[in-house]
């Protein structure tokens, strides 16, 4: 197994491309629907600007049954602080999240989407830490 890709439940596009495009800086992929009325499901990605091993693929799915609100995934993430803060430097109105460092040795920035969706990243701690 190379690639193992969440689906989260959507429900409003504006909301996705606000919340995945404009601030946590995901492209899209590719998109999907049945015919004009029907729900959107996508595909987007993220990958970390120097560590190219490093990449993080979600499908956004407005299907119903799909997948339940509420879901969280752990994404592998380098320099989180630098992560945190180009986040931080936007000023999203709805967003400014920490920097955590765990008991079990990680460094984690935790966030919500729109629609109740949990994403954690996350590092390992440099030795000594």
């Amino acid at each position: 197994m190379t690639l193992t890709i969440p689906v989260f439940r959507s429900f409003d596009q504006a909301k996705v491309e606000e919340f995945y495009l404009g601030f946590l800086g995901f492209a899209q992929d590719w998109t999907h629907r049945f015919d004009a009325n029907a729900p959107l499901y996508q595909q987007l990605s993220l990958q970390h600007p120097t560590h190219p091993e490093l990449r993080c693929v979600l499908h956004l799915s407005e299907h119903h049954g799909d997948a339940c609100p509420g879901a969280a995934v752990r994404i592998a993430w380098a320099d989180l602080a630098t992560f945190q803060q180009q986040l931080l430097d936007q000023q999203y109105r709805y967003a400014r999240p920490g920097l955590e460092t765990t008991p079990w040795g990680m460094r984690e920035v935790r966030l919500a989407d729109p629609f109740g969706n949990r994403l954690v990243f996350a590092e390992d701690l440099p030795e000594g830490a």
